[in-house]
């Protein structure tokens, strides 16, 4: 395979929630549409009479409850993941009719709920979440058919369109094995391969990538901080209360060895949270996991004090946790379970600790492949189709599952660690493929069959 030439801020995307694979990369995918419709020549734009988008796999399963078709609506509309404002996402289908249409170069197209058809679960298509768009003229004829496979983290994919060429690695690398092989030769540490890595593939000048991962590192920040002041019921037929704020206030009155971890409880739940109420969280990997790293970027940052730099070389050493997870593996509750999302979090903000606290590229790599390897076999299993039980408790988990991994590794003897990275992110992976299509984000089995009415 090609080395790995994933952008920071592909891995980490700020937008709304609560799904990357069903919110942000359906949006995306919406936007580029409509940008690829008004490209076309007015002979065939002026044939338009209707659009169709055909959801397929756990989109049609899920989609509903994580919101998919107000983001697919959304991005027809021109809106952007990192600018959309979260309200007018969740009430889009409320706006006056003039405003839901699909612009076409001096003509319009309404838009509709009914525009959107949830298709079938099994299906042909390579990718489990598949978005067929389809412009067709008064006969019904397609005049423009597209097909799009959102595959996790707000990652899309179009059918058989190559993707966008971009510069070579000043460090090529696709395993842990290569990283470490970099580090001992060059002599740098994770977060400046990888920072040296952005630079070059992306040709981005250092000081934008440095205000990037400040962008990024605020917004995790303030979703912690949003989500410790919220009260009150979370979007959705299950009708959950909001817990961050109460353990966050009951953490002043617990005895000091408890504050730490029922305030990284605290914190994990608040990002969750935030998330499941569709406001804007960071991918990390996907918008289902965003609490966990977001969680110990707090804890080190309010309980630790430590600087902002320490902190964006953290966020650097975690993205190679996630760069390999998405190239050796899978980020994509769909195609994985909630190990390749909680489960690869966790792995990326022990990575985060363990730089953060000072430790070398062998005990960044012993964390995060502790925290991976029990999270190992982890369904997605969304109750209601709702990112909220279990997956918002499961955020505060991965958060301490983390630390702990962190603890394990630094504190262990490094000459006793059996296994590496490399092969816990294979096992997830053949982990993965065995797992059943019902414990795949579809709200078929698991734990989402424990309240049926909802």
């Amino acid at each position: 395979m090609p080395p790995i030439r994933t952008s920071i801020f592909d891995l980490f995307k700020i937008g709304p929630g609560p799904s990357s694979s069903h919110t942000i990369g359906p949006m995306r995918a919406a936007l580029e549409f409509s940008e690829i419709v008004r490209a076309l020549p007015d002979s065939i734009l002026e044939r338009v009479a209707s659009l169709e988008v055909r959801l397929f796999g756990s989109l049609s399963a899920t989609g509903l409850g994580h919101g998919t078709h107000r983001a697919i609506l959304a991005g027809l509309l021109g809106m952007r993941p990192e600018s959309c404002d979260p309200v007018t996402l969740i009430n889009i289908f409320e706006l006056p009719q003039e405003k839901l249409r699909l612009d076409l170069n001096g003509r319009s197209l309404p838009l509709t709920p009914s525009s959107i058809v949830f298709d079938a679960l099994e299906h042909i298509h390579p990718y489990s979440n598949t978005m067929l768009f389809r412009l067709m003229g008064s006969h019904g004829e397609a005049l423009l058919e597209r097909t799009c496979y959102s595959v996790g983290g707000g990652f899309i994919q179009w059918q058989g369109q190559s993707d966008q060429p971009r510069g070579e690695p000043a460090h090529p690398f696709e395993t842990m094995a290569d990283l470490r092989a970099i580090a001992a030769r060059t002599g740098l540490g994770l977060p400046s391969i990888v920072l040296e890595n952005e630079l070059a593939v992306t040709g981005a000048a250092l000081e934008d990538a440095i205000q990037g991962l400040n962008d990024v590192l605020d917004a995790m920040l303030a979703s912690v901080e949003r989500g410790v002041a919220a009260e009150g019921l979370l979007p959705g037929a299950i009708g959950l209360r909001r817990k961050a704020k109460a353990l966050y206030e009951r953490s002043r009155t617990r005895p000091i060895p408890d504050r730490f971890l029922v305030l990284l409880n605290a914190y994990a739940l608040a990002a969750a949270e935030e998330n499941a109420a569709g406001s804007i969280v960071v991918t990390a990997p996907t918008s289902g996991s965003a609490g966990v790293m977001p969680a110990v970027l707090a804890l080190l940052r309010r309980r630790m004090e430590l600087p902002r730099r320490t902190l964006r070389e953290g966020l650097l050493a975690a993205a190679a946790i996630g760069f390999l997870a998405k190239h050796n593996a899978s980020i994509a509750g769909a195609e994985v379970g909630c190990q390749g999302e909680v489960g690869v979090a966790s792995a990326m903000a022990a990575a985060c600790v363990a730089h953060c606290l000072g430790q070398d590229i062998q005990i960044i790599e012993h964390a995060a492949e502790i925290a991976l390897e029990h999270h190992l076999g982890l369904t997605c299993d969304p109750v209601a189709g709702l990112v909220q039980i279990p997956c918002i408790e499961r955020n505060a988990m991965g958060a301490v599952k983390a630390y702990n991994a962190y603890i394990l590794a630094a504190f262990g003897d490094p000459a006793a660690h059996v296994v590496g990275l490399d092969r816990a992110l294979w096992a997830m992976r053949e982990t993965g493929r065995d797992m059943l299509c019902k414990y795949k984000e579809t709200s078929m089995g698991g734990l989402a069959l424990s309240l049926p009415t909802c």
